[in-house]
């Protein structure tokens, strides 16, 4: 995950298996243990770089948030929890009564976008856009499930902040 750009767990614990000579049903290390190892390996080998990229990372997805400012939008994932590297994506969670809007309010602005699957059944769509580092998944959820807490496919709680949370994050 941290030289290849592999972001999907699932995928990574496989290939890692498959690389060691392990059988194909061997039960692998839960998400928490994996996001434990890779800050412990980003810690170790990118201490210098590491933490710039994700400041980086961040600034970037604070613009965003801030353009984005009538959607309700909610930084979430690697760039939020500080686990992001490289070919990572910013993950910008937007609550609007449609996914047109969105897209509407992106043309209007003359910012180029193109569509993804998404990988949650409840959102509606999954804009990317490219940003000064990375590019970025606007994933545009219902307004109804702002307010709902939303897990992560392991079953934790998916931890998201507003602009105002993380401009607090980038001063300390």
């Amino acid at each position: 995950m941290a030289e290849d750009g592999v972001a999907d767990y699932r995928l990574a614990k496989r290939k890692a298996a498959r690389q060691l000579g392990f059988p194909e049903h061997t039960a692998y290390p839960d998400n928490a243990e994996v996001e434990a190892e890779l800050r412990a390996y980003r810690s170790l080998y990118q201490e210098e770089v590491h933490p710039e990229l994700i400041r980086a990372m961040r600034q970037s997805a604070l613009g965003l948030l801030e353009l984005l400012a009538d959607y309700s939008p909610h930084l979430a994932g690697s760039v939020l929890d500080g686990t992001a590297g490289e070919h990572s994506h910013i993950d910008i969670l937007l609550f609007a009564d449609s996914a047109k809007e969105v897209e509407i309010f992106l043309l209007n602005k003359g910012i180029a976008f193109e569509h993804a699957e998404p990988r949650n059944e409840r959102a509606e769509a999954v804009l990317v856009l490219e940003t000064d580092t990375t590019n970025a998944n606007l994933v545009i959820f219902p307004p109804q499930l702002e307010r709902v807490a939303m897990k992560q496919r392991d079953g934790r709680l998916r931890v998201r902040i507003r602009a105002d949370a993380l401009r607090a994050l980038l001063l300390k």
